[in-house]
This record gives C-alpha cells, sequence and structure tokens, in this order.
C-alpha cells in the first residue's frame, strides 16, 4: 500500500534493541521520517530520510506531502503505545492507514536494570511537563516511573519523593542501553540543580520491594 504508514519504535537507544520487525519495516521504506538519532540507527537503508524532531505538526506535515508517493516509516522512541508521537499521527491520518511495530520502552529496560516486574508500576510523563496530579494520589503506588529530561520534571520527582517518605528509594537511570548508560540511587535533595540527560527516568520503589 502506497498510502501505508508504518510506526517504528526503536527501543530505548541501542541499535541492539530493535526488533527484526523494525528492521525488515525500515528496509521497505521509501521514505523515513525522525529524530537525527533514530534515523542514524539505520544506516543501511537507502530511502529518502527526513529529520524531525519532536515537533508533531511538523512531522504531520512531512507525511502529508509524501502520502501515495511510497511506504512511508515513522520512527518513535521506545514502545509506540506509550506517550509517544504515534498517538497524534494515528489520530490524524486513521488507524486503517497506520501499521504500528512495538518496540522495547525504556520503562521495561529501567525496571529491568532493578530486577523488578513492572506490570504494577504508575507510569507518568513529566518530560514535557510537569504532571497535575496531586501527591496524595501516589501515595498508595509501590512503583513510580517518571520520564523526565528536563530541570523542571528533576523538581518535581524530588517533590514528589519527599512527599511519599522515607520508605521510598529513588534511582535515576540516564540513556538507558547507550554507552554513557548511569544508574544511580539518589537522594531528594541530590537532585535539585543537577543536570541530567534528556533521556533520563526516575523510579521511586517502596524499599521493601528491594530486598
Amino acid at each position: 500500500m502506497k498510502d501505508l504508514i508504518t510506526i517504528i519504535g526503536c527501543g530505548p537507544g541501542s541499535a541492539e534493541y530493535l526488533t527484526q520487525s523494525a528492521r525488515q519495516a525500515a528496509g521497505e521504506a521509501d521514505f523515513m521520517i525522525g529524530s537525527k538519532r533514530l534515523l542514524e540507527l539505520f544506516p543501511a537503508t537507502s530511502c529518502e530520510k527526513i529529520a524531525e524532531g519532536a515537533d508533531t505538526t511538523k512531522v504531520i506535515m512531512e507525511i502529508e506531502a509524501r502520502l501515495g508517493k511510497g511506504k512511508i516509516a515513522v520512527l518513535v522512541s521506545g514502545d509506540p503505545g506509550l506517550y509517544s508521537l504515534a498517538r497524534p499521527v494515528i489520530r490524524r491520518f486513521g488507524a486503517a492507514k497506520c501499521r504500528v511495530i512495538p518496540g522495547v520502552s525504556s520503562i521495561q529496560l529501567a525496571f529491568a536494570r532493578l530486577g523488578l516486574e513492572w506490570n504494577d508500576a504508575k507510569i507518568i510523563s513529566a518530560h514535557a511537563g510537569d504532571p497535575t496530579m496531586g501527591f496524595d494520589a501516589l501515595r498508595a503506588e509501590s512503583k513510580i516511573a517518571v520520564l523526565g529530561g528536563r530541570k523542571e520534571s528533576s523538581a518535581w520527582v524530588r517533590k514528589l519523593a519527599e512527599s511519599l517518605g522515607d520508605n521510598r528509594a529513588i534511582f535515576a537511570l540516564e540513556n538507558l542501553s547507550l554507552p554513557d548508560e548511569k544508574v544511580e540511587e539518589v537522594k531528594p535533595w541530590d537532585i535539585d540543580g543537577r543536570e541530567y540527560a534528556s533521556m533520563t527516568i526516575f523510579l521511586i520503589i517502596r524499599r521493601d520491594l528491594l530486598k
């Protein structure tokens, strides 16, 4: 189908986490749209590559300009079903014209690094802006994952952690799967003022679950 849009989940960062389905779909594309970092995951593809970051409007415009001219691949980080560019693309063009290829999310890898299951985790995005939910609503959660990457999101995590009490451990996980990956336990007062990578996840875990 020349008007088919394939949304490819590219995993947490390293090419090692690309699925075979993702590689195959990328190889079949006539046009590939994504951030420069994601496009570099497919150096062998000969299709036209269009570097667009997180600007949803520009991505939609690039897709519209190429509809009917060939197969379009839209690259998204992590898994398309988790706080992804996939949602506005599907909303604009319809599910019938979109094929979604799942990927490994950074959330999955973050919990894997700590040896914890994540089916009962509360997942929050603070990547684009501070969450509006109150801290009291999170008091009963035993595992909280926050997508960070901004100074403001780090400050929000600190306030959340302080409100939850001393029985929680805080982990900062930066650039998961990449050569400069960093995983460390931090204290709330260590977070403010520190520069974290744009690809940072905070895990706030009840301490008894780490034994």
